[in-house]
């Protein structure tokens, strides 16, 4: 085609490119005027969002506001219902101390005879005391909850005869597995026992009368009807010494510890043991152990009933036996028997304990110390004692 036909060409396209080009331009524009659309469209929901979002804020500052004074109110409510409390058990303690307490035997003819009777004979056999400690315990002067651990039932203690850091634990009444514990630090901090030695027994134990003394475990094995003190030591880890105790039908020492059948103490005197047999189920017997040969020394019978009785420990002498309910309730020394003599029981101290979580399955008295290791429901509890001299009679 010649350039003149091309030139002939031009006047007839130019209408048709000028047709395509209002067509397109027109497109542009709606689709221009439609994406305006939706740019205001998404500016006016933009602003309606924003404004619900301040709204909002605004009430959820608000709730929080009012949550903020409501927890004060109640954080105020409950540091006066706590005072409130505290005063209402300083309160019932002081009536506690008030109101005697229910005698610890029941008084009634034939018993008084026996007991009559019972003190002529042993008139002469008062104990002669190896020290010159004279101190009997005024009240608990301070409670310190350790930690939780093991079972409900168990003891843990330090060596009473020693001024060794060691922790000696024993969970539960029937086991074979004492864990030692370097220091408090390490039996306080650390939940599980990766920190603790093991030491396994040649035989379980059955109660939670045991006791670290001098070095040696002295625990309690059942054989049959009979009942075995064994005498462990703790370093080498072998057994020392055992004796059969002397004491026929033997049954369980506190009402409310029915797996413990023999109670191991020790004080400023040295180790006791406290029991009771059939000849006498109503009261507690008490007996002074020869440490080195496990011989008994003397024995003696007490006015301590084992009804509602949790558990028991001697200090200078002084037979201490600790009473609750079945519902547990506040524990208290009801009941004190004095092997020398020198404590009257109306002079005795009616010690209370603070109100904690059940029943003490073990008291263990540390001489040097002049405090409990309690075992309460799994809990690890430190009582510290306040002492006084005794009165004598």
């Amino acid at each position: 085609m010649g350039p003149w036909r091309c030139l002939l060409l031009l006047p007839l396209l130019a209408p048709a490119l000028r047709a395509q080009q209002q067509q397109f331009m027109e497109y542009v524009e709606r689709r221009l005027t439609l994406l305006e659309e939706r740019i205001s469209q998404w500016h006016d929901q933009s602003s309606r969002y924003s404004t619900e979002l301040r709204d909002f804020k605004n009430q959820v500052l608000g709730m929080l506001e009012a949550a903020e004074k409501e927890r004060e109110a109640m954080r105020a409510e409950a540091e006066s219902a706590a005072v409130r409390v505290d005063r209402l058990e300083r309160e019932v303690d002081y009536l506690e101390t008030q109101n005697p307490a229910p005698p610890c035997v029941e008084v009634d003819e034939t018993l008084m005879d026996k007991q009559v009777a019972t003190a002529k004979q042993r008139k002469n056999e008062k104990y002669n005391k190896l020290t010159d400690c004279s101190d009997t315990i005024a009240s608990v002067r301070a409670m310190k909850i350790l930690k939780r651990f093991g079972s409900s039932s168990g003891l843990w203690t330090k060596d009473a005869a020693g001024s060794s850091e060691k922790i000696y634990v024993l969970d539960g009444t029937a086991n074979d597995t004492v864990y030692v514990f370097p220091r408090m630090r390490e039996f306080t901090l650390f939940s599980a026992t990766r920190k603790a030695a093991r030491i396994k027994l040649p035989y379980p134990w059955v109660g939670t009368g045991h006791l670290v003394y001098d070095g040696h475990l002295y625990y309690i094995r059942q054989q049959g009807l009979a009942f075995q003190v064994i005498k462990f030591n703790l370093a080498n880890k072998t057994v020392v010494d055992s004796s059969v105790f002397p004491a026929e039908e033997q049954i369980p020492v506190f009402g409310l510890s029915p797996s413990t059948y023999i109670e191991v103490s020790a004080d400023e005197e040295g180790l006791w043991a406290v029991y009771a047999t059939k000849e006498d189920e109503k009261n507690m017997c008490l007996a002074k152990l020869d440490p080195a040969s496990l011989d008994i020394e003397q024995m003696w019978d007490t006015p301590c009933p084992r009804e509602n009785a949790e558990g028991a420990f001697v200090v200078c002498g002084a037979l201490h036996v600790v009473y609750n309910t079945r519902p547990p309730s506040r524990a208290r020394v009801q009941c004190v028997f004095d092997v020398s003599g020198t404590l009257a029981p109306e002079d005795a101290s009616l010690v209370y304990f603070p109100k904690r979580y059940g029943s003490h399955a073990s008291l263990k008295y540390s001489p040097h110390e002049r405090q409990l290791y309690a075992w309460d429901d799994g809990y690890q509890i430190i009582y510290r004692m306040e002492m006084k001299k005794k009165l004598e009679v």
